[in-house]
């Protein structure tokens, strides 16, 4: 299902190994890696990080992974990992640095929640760093209210909810 939500960003699920979907998740990796300064995000650092922490869990059945495009170009991803029939967890949200504040975190916000709603889900949830506030305010933006913990991890420090109408 293609879906364009925002002007000139179109958001595709995609299967996780198509070419996009891996550069983008590459992508997201490196932004990780570098962004906490792990180590310099190198072709074999990002390879192992990835083997370690992997995205088989968006691909059906499941999750699924959805890839953002502004104006063609791949720009960003975003996935849901069902935790339940009624739960998904928004996984792996990302916008290369050259494309944010250009409205495609709302654009793959957006496209998560309508691919939730066709799959049954009634509530998302994710967890976040404490430190990724254009993160939170985007979260905010788009009706996610803080929750208690429902996870840890090394880089979990926030936790948002929403409830599906």
């Amino acid at each position: 299902m293609t879906v364009t939500v925002l002007g000139s960003w179109t958001v595709t699920s995609t299967s996780i190994d198509h070419p996009d979907a891996v550069a983008v998740l590459r992508a997201y990796m490196a932004d990780v890696i570098g962004s906490y300064g792990l180590a310099e995000p190198t072709d074999e650092v990002v390879d192992a990080h990835m083997a370690e922490d992997t995205s088989d869990d968006l691909a059906p059945p499941t999750g699924l992974l959805v890839v953002a495009r502004h104006d063609g170009k791949v720009a960003g991803c975003g996935g849901l990992r069902f935790v339940s029939s009624e739960i998904a967890e928004v996984k792996r949200m990302f916008v290369r640095s050259s494309h944010r504040r250009l409205g495609g975190g709302s654009a793959v916000l957006i496209a998560l929640e309508r691919h939730a709603r066709a799959c049954g889900i009634s509530r998302l949830r994710l967890d976040t760093r404490h430190d990724l506030v254009a993160s939170h305010a985007l979260y905010r933006c788009h009706g996610f209210a803080e929750v208690p913990a429902f996870s840890s991890g090394p880089y979990t420090e926030r936790w948002f909810g929403k409830e599906l109408n």
